[in-house]
């Protein structure tokens, strides 16, 4: 009776011991891996740095344009018409995005706003707009700013090996959030 009462304690023992050896090991399982973030200090891109996968950009261009808006920005006639922008060349209207610092009236029609922490923005076909003044401006939008479809007209390309989407000047990366595909500013073209 004596030897039972003496090996009980060693068996409690035992059985805490292994119960707590379980939880060490388990929590010494756990993936220890390291989030990598890069920090892009420059976000303009020479052109020259900038790999276009086709060589040729499809240009738009009809002939007449029906109900029409004209627009002088910098002493250029640019055309507003069936939501989009047009200049004039060789006879022909060809479809535009408007550069930074063309203001419009009104915003094109399907608009998309966009909250960020130091200004609303209003994205329609690839463009990036800012109320100024009882206006809309175009501008550039914020690094880090996150669209969930690109543009009509947008292009790949290639820089140091790494694929963008490139629209208007506006570098984007795609990202995945939530499961679904979006694509994040991070940069420009310096043309």
């Amino acid at each position: 009776m004596k030897t039972t009462l003496n090996s009980i304690p060693i068996i409690l023992a035992l059985i805490m011991l292994v119960s707590f050896s379980e939880k060490t090991y388990a929590q010494n399982s756990r993936r220890t891996g390291k989030t990598v973030i890069i920090k892009k200090d420059n976000p303009r891109i020479p052109s020259s740095r900038v790999v276009y996968k086709k060589p040729k950009k499809k240009i738009v261009a009809v002939r007449t344009l029906p109900k029409r808006t004209t627009i002088v920005h910098r002493g250029n006639n640019y055309y507003y018409s069936g939501n989009r922008f047009y200049t004039y060349s060789g006879g022909r209207y060809i479809v535009i995005a408007p550069k930074v610092g063309f203001r419009i009236q009104t915003l094109p029609a399907g608009f998309i706003r966009i909250n960020r922490p130091s200004r609303t923005y209003y994205w329609a076909n690839g463009v990036f707009y800012a109320p100024i003044n009882d206006q809309y401006e175009v501008v550039d939008p914020e690094i880090g700013t996150v669209i969930q479809e690109l543009p009509d007209g947008y292009e790949r390309v290639e820089i140091d090996g790494y694929t963008y989407y490139e629209f208007s000047n506006v570098l984007y990366e795609a990202i995945q959030i939530n499961g679904t595909r979006a694509y994040e500013v991070v940069g420009f073209v310096d043309q």
